[in-house]
């Protein structure tokens, strides 16, 4: 669990970045409205899931190990449920 907490708080706060750089290279030649907003963020989201590929590999691996270890654990309950119910 704390694994997907830090993993999913290095994934905002990467897209944080990224938008406030995007809006910083932006801020000069573009019209502000709605629609550059969402323009802005649909960059800093492709950007930020680029930079996270990289970045944070170590903990999505982390993160994936935990997830393995809960199905491969959750997997063997249901199994000890099943010979309980047929024995």
């Amino acid at each position: 669990m704390r694994n997907l907490v830090r993993y999913t708080l290095a994934r905002v706060l990467l897209f944080g970045v990224a938008f406030c750089l995007v809006w910083a290279v932006g801020f000069n030649w573009l019209v502000w409205d709605q629609l550059t907003i969402l323009w802005t963020a649909l960059v800093a989201l492709t950007v930020s899931a680029f930079a996270s590929y990289w970045l944070l590999g170590s903990i999505r691996d982390d993160l994936a190990r935990d997830v393995e270890q809960r199905a491969r654990r959750m997997g063997t309950r249901v199994d000890e449920s099943r010979r309980a119910e047929d024995g």
